[in-house]
């Protein structure tokens, strides 16, 4: 069984993506789950983060959003049995590439998948339904009546948050970077047959980097700001210190600060993320929050499992119920696997690349 692992010789250098062929599976552990993997999603790898836990190894493992069917269970597992449909997020630590035929898996880390959903849905749905339900539920309350802001709406993780935000009655405004996102973003519907409302109250075109998102927030708000800012980064320093394209589309941070309202919850993806006095007094002035999203905090900890494999389940029956409309690229073949995954490291796809076996 051949699978797929990255390797990287040092720091800062281009990462180099490598088809292993792997011995014989160990056997079974009491807890685990032996799956057959039918589909994987693919993400990008957080190198800096995997060394500052001190999990950085030689060879990495890739794909870790896994579907598939069960082929045996350990003698203690007690959620599943052979022939059940599953998926899930490997860990951080594991030593399995979820791009292989057959992956070993413990129990708390899958959940059922519903009849109704496609293997490459539900691999391709999972990581960003989870980062949204983080970023919506946890890190802020969404509920009807507020005010969201999801900045880059048309990307994978951005059209999820944009459809719970949207279920949950809030009223949403998105960024757009070209005028094909701004196009998509306006074509979203809810999935309610007779419904002709959009999902998104307001598309704000960023692309010519004419226009205000702050003062377009402003306006659609009344004047009062928005309740929850979700960002895909944002503009640390100022313009002739920012470098590539997309990152003069980002918005400053005291642009997030402006349009937040009144006990306002920003929820940035921005790890350095860097506050100076002034801005700390404007949140504080408003009584605003600021809350860092990273979603590999649910298996940092085994005492919120029970709380994540809620999330995944929550997030399969919206999946199944048409809430969640992922944004996935067609399905990829194996063979095809390192070169999307190349892809996906430097940030070039615009879809979820999912692999199919």
């Amino acid at each position: 069984m051949k699978a797929l692992y990255c390797q990287q010789s040092s720091p800062g250098e281009e990462m180099t993506f490598v088809f292993q062929e792997r011995e014989n599976l160990p056997p079974t552990r009491d807890n685990d789950v032996k799956v057959q993997v039918r589909a994987c999603a693919l993400s990008w790898i957080d190198t800096k983060l995997l060394s500052e836990i001190k999990l950085e190894k030689e060879l990495l493992p890739v794909g870790r959003e896994i579907s598939g069917v069960v082929l045996e269970v350990g003698r203690k597992v007690t959620f599943f049995q052979p022939d059940d449909e599953v998926v899930g997020i490997l860990p951080l630590d594991s030593e399995e590439s979820g791009l292989c035929e057959v992956v070993l898996v413990h129990e708390h880390y899958l959940v059922r998948k519903p009849e109704k959903v496609c293997w490459v849905e539900a691999a391709g749905t999972v990581r960003d339904g989870v980062r949204a339900y983080t970023a919506l539920h946890y890190l802020s309350q969404v509920s009807p009546g507020k005010t969201v802001l999801v900045m880059d709406g048309a990307s994978p993780f951005g059209t999820i948050a944009i459809q719970l935000a949207q279920h949950r009655g809030a009223k949403v405004i998105s960024t757009a970077y070209c005028l094909e996102d701004k196009q998509y973003l306006e074509r979203l519907r809810p999935p309610i047959e007779g419904i002709r409302q959009p999902l998104v109250a307001r598309v704000i075109d960023v692309s010519n980097g004419k226009i205000d998102v702050a003062e377009s927030c402003l306006e659609e708000t009344g004047g009062l700001g928005v309740d929850i800012v979700l960002d895909a980064g944002v503009k640390l320093y100022s313009a002739e210190d920012e470098s590539t394209s997309k990152s003069q589309l980002l918005p400053h941070k005291h642009d997030i600060i402006t349009l937040l309202g009144v006990g306002g919850h920003w929820i940035t993806t921005e790890k350095n993320l860097q506050l100076d006095p002034p801005d700390s007094h404007s949140l504080f002035l408003k009584g605003a929050t600021v809350s860092f999203l990273n979603d590999e905090i649910w298996n940092l900890s085994n005492i919120q499992q029970g709380k994540y494999l809620s999330i995944l389940e929550d997030v399969m029956e919206k999946l199944s119920s048409g809430i969640f409309r992922p944004q996935l690229d067609e399905p990829i073949p194996l063979y095809e696997a390192k070169v999307s995954m190349e892809i996906v490291q430097k940030n070039q796809a615009r879809k979820r690349q999912v692999i199919q076996f």
